[in-house]
């Protein structure tokens, strides 16, 4: 319990800080796409006999990069390219695990997540992952906000729009696959954006959306967690229930301030 309470002490202030530029750049189908082809990458290394958790990272990045290269290359929306990866990946993922049976079982703690089964070695992950997303968020703040903007308006002020589009989407591949092992393939998703979501219901600029998804996040996160330990529910699930009655709350205050 003291393992998962860490975790979440170090995953949610990640997943929430990633998520505000996710929301910012109407890309939350991103994340998405990220999380299911997690779910291919631990099909893989289940049936190579290697660490799942290492495949489904570099399943995720390469995954991640080529969303990123294929919309810079042709005419579609992102939607639309998200949307070809995300179901390739999945359709993969399904195929492997047909032909291998028995496989279904090992992939259920990927799936639903588990943060009572994290171990050590995660933890000292997790704690690497969040000081690498506060150093890129330092680094890349202001051009991801012209990005966020309008990408021509961003290349007119000099911003490297490749190079930041690439490297975000490695940053929140790391982050997604990261957070699959608390609340899972099926809710990873959840965990970026809702959070960013119920800031931004309230935050007038962005400086304060990033803090108030932060907080949103620990607190739903510690929340959820205690939650289910109580009520003796899945705690990812649990988590994700505190972020949606975050939300609620949130957006029931900006009607009753745009009322006043």
């Amino acid at each position: 319990m003291k393992r998962a309470l860490l975790a979440m002490l170090l995953v949610a202030p990640a997943t929430a800080a990633i998520g505000v530029p996710l929301v910012q750049f109407r890309m939350a189908f991103f994340s998405d796409a990220i999380g299911h082809s997690a779910f291919t990458g631990v099909a893989l290394g289940i049936l190579l006999g290697v660490s799942p958790t290492w495949t489904m990272v570099v399943f995720g990045a390469l995954v991640a990069v080529g969303i990123v290269l294929v919309k810079g290359r042709t005419d579609l929306s992102a939607d639309t390219v998200i949307g070809v990866f995300f179901s390739t990946a999945i359709a993969l993922g399904i195929a492997i695990i047909s032909r291998a049976k028995g496989l279904t079982r090992n992939l259920q703690m990927f799936l639903y997540g588990d943060p009572l089964a994290i171990s050590d070695a995660e933890i000292v992950w997790l704690l690497f992952l969040l000081l690498l997303v506060g150093f890129f968020l330092i680094v890349t703040y202001n051009r991801l906000l012209l990005l966020g903007i309008h990408e021509g308006f961003a290349r007119s002020k000099g911003v490297r729009v490749k190079a930041v589009e690439v490297s975000f989407a490695l940053i929140t591949s790391l982050v997604v696959t990261a957070a699959i092992r608390t609340v899972g393939i099926l809710l990873v998703t959840a965990l970026l954006i809702i959070p960013a979501a119920a800031a931004r219901n309230i935050a007038r600029a962005a400086a304060p959306a990033f803090l108030l998804s932060i907080g949103i996040s620990l607190f739903s996160g510690v929340c959820g967690l205690i939650a289910s330990y109580y009520l003796d529910t899945a705690t990812g699930a649990t988590i994700v229930l505190a972020s949606s009655a975050c939300f609620i709350l949130t957006a029931a205050m900006r009607t009753a301030r745009s009322n006043e």
